[in-house]
């Protein structure tokens, strides 16, 4: 639900370069075939979707590839796939049509609307205001909160979320520093619904879908009308591609619902780069050119890449927008990820050129969206190739490889202490965090499990690895969240609280059980 590859992560891989081939012109349909057909057998990936358009038109709109190895099923222009954080853009335009209609302001604060809504602190909580909520400047850390959906299937609703950002500890001060969020969006997503009357899903629906006539495009994926029209989400395991099913939101999709296709969302594009204006001779106005200065303005600087092919000056987010520049030009940008989906959007106002890429696979659904979202942008900007497939590739597989060795590590580890005696009763209990709730540690047929109740995927054995640490292969495997399970114990050898963090290095950000603090609950029971 949200970059699954960051900004900073993008600024850093832009640095690999390698020697320049044979200069491009702007790149033609068949050459994107190309591109894209080779990134995809290089990087494991089922399927694709990729839309670009320049002056005004769609230069290229295209599938590849399938929707689910299962059915093998081909990817067309208007096969839907879960486009994750992009979706924050459609919160942050839906914020500013509000705006324009007076129903509020950008810098209204956040308890003006939902009386109840708490931060970590009293100052925090007075003076968040509306753009705090999309900015990543919040003083939370990285991806703060996300384990409470993710895997999903837990049981917290907008009432819990509403209260829990009090029990959160800030990591730096308000308004410093950058720290992708995603549960502030969802809190955005009330606002609108508060504000207007209508769900989130329903404003997306009427206010931005239909005028544009994204017609096979959809809000939130039980709204789908064509289910035969979606492509799944598939993980790589051991080379092999597996389908997965459909990862459900909950409370709202203001972080991450939409499910889209690249001719919908060539629409999208166009608007945007029309400032606003669309239909016949651009004659109707979605939003005006002041509100996309807004959503186009930095709120929060990061860390410019000084790469020399680029000449980066500047880089920061604005109002769902990541923003930097490359040879003098503005870009503008976002990427998405989901279980098994992954994205990214780019355009060039200067150039008045965009493109979508959207995929069905990770992780190679990443490095093919970078790969191809570079070559593309290369090609526009007059700059030669350089052989952004087989850096990405490389990169993809060196990650790869180097995260699972590390697991592998673990688990050999385990193997070799499964004769290990454990008395049991020092570590079952009932452990709780403020914000999570409940994790129950449990004897079962004489093995040690784990149960995290509010989210009932979050189960597994655990088996001894070194002191007082085990490790947990969750029942939930369609992404790589296994974790280590550390007790702090009582003198007397019971357990005391448990502290919790990813095995792989490649473990996604949204696992956040680095940032539980499970206490103890049944002492002396």
């Amino acid at each position: 639900m949200d970059l699954r590859i960051t900004l900073k992560f993008i600024s850093t891989i832009c640095f690999l370069i390698s020697a320049f081939h044979n200069t491009n012109a702007q790149i033609s349909s068949a050459q994107i075939d190309k591109l894209v057909e080779e990134s995809m057998a290089k990087m494991n990936v089922a399927g694709v979707a990729v839309a670009v358009v320049k002056d005004g038109r769609v230069v290229h709109s295209k599938g590849y590839g399938v929707k689910s190895v299962k059915t093998k099923e081909k990817v067309e222009a208007n096969t839907c796939f879960a486009i994750a954080s992009n979706s924050k853009a459609f919160t942050t335009t839906a914020l500013a049509i509000l705006v324009e209609e007076g129903k509020l302001k950008w810098t209204d604060k956040v308890i003006d609307h939902i009386p109840e809504f708490r931060m970590y602190d009293p100052y925090v909580t007075e003076n968040f205001n509306i753009q705090d909520l999309l900015t990543h400047r919040s003083g939370l850390g990285l991806g703060i909160g996300d384990l409470m959906f993710f895997p999903d299937g837990s049981d917290f609703t907008i009432d819990h979320l509403l209260g829990v950002f009090q029990h959160f500890k800030p990591v730096s001060a308000f308004r410093t520093k950058y720290d992708y969020d995603n549960l502030l969006y969802l809190v955005a997503g009330e606002v609108i619904k508060r504000v207007s009357g209508m769900t989130w899903e329903q404003f997306i629906q009427k206010k931005i879908m239909e005028p544009l006539q994204m017609d096979k495009s959809f809000p939130a994926l039980p709204d789908v009308s064509n289910q035969g029209g979606i492509s799944y989400p598939h993980n790589t395991i051991n080379g092999k591609l597996i389908a997965l099913p459909h990862f459900k939101e909950m409370v709202n999709g203001a972080a991450g619902g939409i499910y889209a296709n690249v001719e919908d969302l060539s629409k999208w594009i166009l608007c945007h780069l029309n400032k606003g204006k669309y239909g016949p001779n651009l004659s109707k106005q979605l939003f005006s050119e002041q509100s996309q200065r807004e959503m186009w303005k930095i709120h929060t600087v990061l860390e410019a890449n000084r790469n020399p092919r680029y000449k980066t000056h500047f880089a920061g987010y604005g109002l769902g927008w990541g923003l930097s520049d490359v040879l003098g030009n503005m870009v503008v940008t976002h990427t998405g990820g989901l279980p098994g989906m992954l994205s990214k959007t780019l355009l060039v106002p200067d150039l008045n050129m965009g493109f979508v890429i959207l995929t069905n696979t990770e992780p190679g659904g990443g490095a093919l969206f970078s790969a191809v979202s570079q070559t593309i942008l290369d090609s526009y900007l007059g700059l030669p190739d350089n052989g952004w497939v087989d850096i990405y590739s490389n990169g993809l597989q060196e990650g790869q490889s180097v995260g699972d060795s590390v697991v592998a590590e673990v688990w050999a580890k385990v193997k070799m202490n499964a004769d290990q005696k454990i008395n049991f009763k020092n570590f079952t209990g009932t452990y709780r965090d403020a914000w999570f709730g409940d994790v129950e540690v449990f004897n079962k047929n004489d093995k040690l499990y784990i149960k995290c109740v509010r989210s009932p995927k979050l189960n597994g054995q655990l088996q001894f690895y070194n002191a007082n640490t085990f490790a947990v292969k969750w029942e939930y495997q369609d992404m790589n969240a296994d974790a280590f399970v550390m007790f702090d114990l009582y003198e007397n050898g019971a357990g005391k609280g448990i502290k919790m963090k990813g095995i792989s290095p490649n473990i996604d950000f949204s696992f956040d059980f680095h940032d539980l603090d499970l206490k103890r609950v049944d002492v002396g029971k």
